[in-house]
């Protein structure tokens, strides 16, 4: 494991299973390649083939929110980790 691979495991930012190639051709903007792109892709391509109704695709999106909001609380989880290592103290 590089030193790269360690710090983004560490932060929470692991590989995705779609590479940047697969997310570029998809058009992805780059605040969207995260590590839940590539249920963004399916997600994205649902929603243009059912012309954007909402009540199509509900399965990708539930999908989709669930990994942003995991994403969400380990990253939180790292913060208070960071914060309870500095004995409170903010960075700011």
């Amino acid at each position: 494991m590089s030193i790269t691979e360690s710090v983004k495991s560490a932060v929470g930012l692991a590989e995705t299973s779609a590479t940047r190639q697969e997310m570029s051709e998809a058009r992805l903007p780059i605040q969207y390649r995260d590590s839940c792109a590539h249920l963004l892709i399916p997600l994205n391509r649902c929603r243009q083939a059912e012309y954007y109704l909402p009540w199509k695709c509900e399965n990708e999106r539930h999908t989709y929110e669930k990994c942003q909001y995991d994403e969400f609380k380990k990253r939180v989880a790292k913060m208070d980790e960071l914060r309870a290592a500095k004995d409170g103290a903010r960075s700011n």
